[in-house]
C-alpha cells in the first residue's frame, strides 16, 4: 500500500474544494436509457420546430438552396448547438437529465465544460442518431461506470445526483496534541494532499501498523511544508494528521461563526 492509494479518487467519488470525497454512484443501464429517450424525444421535437421556421422563412425566396441550408442549420442548432449550451450552461445536464436527477462530470468528478459538452453532442450525433443508439447502449452496458462512446472521447461519466450525501465524521483533536495546533500556523493545503489524509484518517483501524507508519510519514511530509511549526518530536504520524485536520476544521467553524455574527449584525441594525 502506498500514499497514491489514498490520494486517488475512487470510481464514485466527487471531490469538494476542502478535498471531501462524496458518494456519489454513477447512473444505472436503465437510468441512463430514460434519460436518453426523454432527451430524445425532446430533440426531434426542437427539430420540427426549427426546420419548420427555418424552411418558412426561406421558403420567400424560392431557392432549393436555401431550402438545404435551412435543413443543414436545424440539424447543426438541434443536435450539436443545443445540446451543447444546455449541458454547459448546467453543468452537465439535459432535460432527462433534470428530470430524473442525473448530472455528467469528468472522470475525476469534477464539472464539465463546454469542450466536454461539445464533443459529446459529437460523438453523441453519430452513437445515437446515426446508428439508431446500438453504440451507446451496448458501450453503456458493458461499463462498470454506464460510460456511451461519447463519454469515452469526452472523459466523463454520468452520476445520480439526488443520493443522500455521507460525509465522514472528522477526526477528533488528539488531547496531547491540542496545545500543539491552537499556536500552529496551518497554511492552505494542495486538494490531493487533503483528500489523502482523509482517506487515511478514515481507514487507520483497517491498515496494519506497517502500513499506517509507512504511509501516515510519507503523508506527513507531503504536509509539513504547510504548518509551522513543526510537532513534536517523536508524535505518531497518524495522531500529528489528526490534530491538523481537525484544528482547520474548528478554525473554519470559528470563522463561519464570526461571519454569521456580522451579517446578522448589518442586518439588525437596518
Amino acid at each position: 500500500m502506498s500514499t497514491s492509494d489514498f490520494a486517488t479518487v475512487t470510481a464514485d467519488d466527487l471531490v469538494t474544494g476542502e478535498g471531501v470525497a462524496l458518494d456519489l454512484p454513477a447512473a444505472s443501464l436503465g437510468l441512463r436509457l430514460a434519460s436518453g429517450l426523454i432527451d430524445v424525444l425532446v430533440t426531434f421535437v426542437t427539430f420540427i420546430v426549427s426546420f419548420i421556421l427555418l424552411v418558412v422563412a426561406a421558403a420567400p425566396f424560392g431557392d432549393d438552396a436555401l431550402v438545404g441550408a435551412a435543413t443543414v442549420l436545424a440539424v447543426v442548432i438541434t443536435f450539436l448547438v443545443v445540446p451543447t449550451t444546455f449541458e454547459t450552461l448546467t453543468r452537465g445536464r439535459s432535460v432527462g437529465k433534470f428530470a430524473l436527477g442525473l448530472r455528467a462530470v469528468r472522470d475525476d468528478g469534477g464539472p464539465i465544460s463546454f469542450h466536454h459538452a461539445l464533443v459529446r453532442a459529437l460523438i453523441g450525433f453519430v452513437e445515437i442518431y446515426a446508428f439508431t443508439g446500438a453504440p451507446a447502449f451496448f458501450s453503456i452496458m458493458l461499463s462498470s461506470r454506464g460510460k456511451r462512446l461519447g463519454d469515452y472521447a469526452a472523459g466523463t461519466y454520468v452520476v445520480r445526483a439526488r443520493v443522500p450525501l455521507r460525509l465522514p465524521h472528522p477526526p477528533p483533536m488528539p488531547p496531547a496534541l491540542a496545545v500543539w495546533a491552537r499556536r500552529t500556523d496551518l497554511g492552505m493545503l494542495p486538494t490531493g494532499t487533503a483528500l489523502a489524509v482523509r482517506q487515511f484518517l478514515g481507514r487507520l483501524p483497517t491498515l496494519d501498523p506497517a502500513s499506517r507508519s509507512r504511509v501516515g510519514a510519507a503523508l506527513l511530509a507531503d504536509v509539513l511544508p504547510h504548518v509551522s511549526p513543526a510537532p513534536p518530536v517523536g508524535a505518531p504520524p497518524e495522531l500529528v494528521l489528526a490534530a491538523i485536520i481537525a484544528e482547520r476544521r474548528q478554525r473554519d467553524l470559528v470563522r463561519l461563526r464570526r461571519d454569521e455574527d456580522l451579517r446578522t449584525r448589518l442586518f439588525a441594525g437596518r
